[in-house]
């Protein structure tokens, strides 16, 4: 993943700190005096790396996913499509090739699959013809990502495993997702229920400055 769909990222979530979509979450204050439910759920958010093995159900995905088409975009052009496979069958595949490429990462304490071993993987693709759309792809994920975490599941932001699935060896997998042409595989995003509880890492506010 590029630095910059990172920082769309980043700047995504904090257009949601007016978002409905947003439910209880760990207390923590996003500024002293100031803060809302909505900020604590956007404060709560983590990484998260280890899953249970616990299905999502599709209504709380579709929940999810309506939050995230709900996002910002450029003239309203929605210009992503979505992909999500929660089908543990299709996951083993393509985690097979990944494995038969790179033999070493099976080796990690706990390796069920390429996807931090999250149950469910939401693919994200953009408009390769509009200038704005991996904009509008990085709001739909900070969507996404703290709705999810309003319902108490978990989520992490992939570029690794979308890397290999634009390789020869994992065409096969990303050709299953079966995007339209014009929309390239940008992001994905892993969901489940959290098997951990990492401690949020600093952020260095000096990147904040007000011009006058």
């Amino acid at each position: 993943m590029t630095r910059t769909i990172i920082n769309i990222m980043t700047v995504s979530i904090m257009a949601l700190i007016a978002s409905s979509c947003c439910g209880s979450g760990e207390k923590a204050q996003a500024t002293e005096g100031i803060t809302s439910q909505a900020m604590e759920t956007i404060m709560a958010r983590r990484s998260i790396r280890a899953y249970k093995s616990v299905p999502v159900s599709r209504d709380t995905l579709d929940a999810v996913l309506r939050c995230g088409i709900n996002a910002a975009n450029a003239m309203n052009r929605q210009s992503w499509e979505i992909r999500v496979v929660d089908n543990a069958r299709q996951i083993d595949d393509v985690t097979r090739e990944f494995v038969r490429v790179n033999p070493k990462m099976a080796e990690a304490p706990g390796f069920v699959n390429m996807f931090r071993n999250a149950p469910v993987v939401i693919f994200v693709a953009n408009a390769t013809d509009s200038g704005m759309s991996q904009i509008d792809c990085g709001l739909l994920g900070g969507n996404i990502m703290i709705a999810a975490t309003s319902l108490g599941l978990g989520t992490c932001c992939l570029g690794g495993p979308v890397a290999f699935l634009k390789t020869d060896d994992g065409r096969f997998f990303l050709d299953r997702l079966g995007f339209s042409e014009g929309y390239e595989l940008l992001y994905a995003i892993a969901i489940g229920y959290p098997a951990e509880s990492p401690d949020a890492k600093p952020r260095d506010t000096s990147k904040i400055r007000y011009v006058f």
